[in-house]
């Protein structure tokens, strides 16, 4: 029979008791509740403290549950609402511009690709749903590190790696990228990530005008591009094909 891991029926309990009860629980009240020691409990909130599914005031000393647990709790129905959303636009951006069109989504410490649209030819393409993608170079990491303050988190406590000689790696040279990103609403990615491929990307929001991920269109840097420059109606196709998803998920005009 198999037999169940106490440490994790415990710290599922504690969470259930922070979710069901008041805003926020001091150590005594959840130790009492659960029937455990001090020390115990302690421990528990402390290691779910560190990986973010609970939070102390600092004022007070008293827990609630954390933005991490929130965001987990929600990630299935986002991820999967948001796929669902831009089958239609990707496909149609896809054939408007004739490139590969990503859409991707925050993922630990990068861009998890949740849809792949092929580029529309006849040449040999590998599906990279799943794919995990740099945030730090890549036009879709861009855009998540620009309007996703966990998503900037995350770049800004790890080292920026050089993949081509075009990388960004200085981190205040990255934050005047995130500024341009923002004042502009798109990135770009012109071989920061790959020798001879450029990207550009724009960021989708949902009805809470929340950041929730970020199409982009990839391709050769020479169709991509034009005089060192990425070609204007690209980045249009793609800024109009994020919005559209962003209206179908409830942002409203923006």
């Amino acid at each position: 029979m198999t037999r169940n891991i106490q440490s994790l029926e415990r710290a599922a309990a504690m969470l259930r008791l922070l979710a069901g009860g008041e805003r926020r629980l001091g150590l005594s009240d959840i130790a009492s509740a659960l029937g455990l020691a001090k020390g115990t409990a302690h421990g528990i909130l402390r290691t779910l403290q560190q990986e973010g599914f609970v939070e102390q005031d600092p004022a007070s000393g008293r827990y609630q549950l954390g933005a991490e647990l929130l965001r987990l709790g929600n990630s299935y129905l986002d991820v999967h609402e948001l796929r669902a959303r831009a089958l239609v636009w990707t496909d149609d951006l896809a054939r408007s511009s004739g490139e590969s069109v990503y859409l991707g989504v925050l993922h630990k410490r990068g861009v998890l690709v949740v849809h792949h649209v092929f580029r529309p030819d006849d040449s040999r393409q590998v599906l990279e749903v799943g794919a995990m993608h740099p945030l730090h170079s890549t036009a879709l990491g861009k855009v998540l590190s620009a309007y996703d303050p966990v998503a900037h988190s995350e770049v800004a406590e790890g080292e920026l790696e050089a993949f081509t000689g075009r990388t960004v790696t200085d981190p205040e040279d990255f934050e005047r990228v995130l500024e341009l990103t923002r004042a502009r609403g798109w990135a770009a990615d012109v071989e920061e990530t790959w020798e001879g491929v450029a990207s550009v990307a724009a960021p989708v929001h949902d009805r809470r005008r929340m950041p929730v991920g970020a199409v982009a269109v990839t391709g050769a840097v020479e169709r991509v591009c034009e005089g060192g420059e990425l070609r204007q109606h690209l980045v249009a196709a793609v800024r109009d094909c994020a919005r559209s998803v962003s209206r179908d998920l409830g942002a409203g005009r923006f």
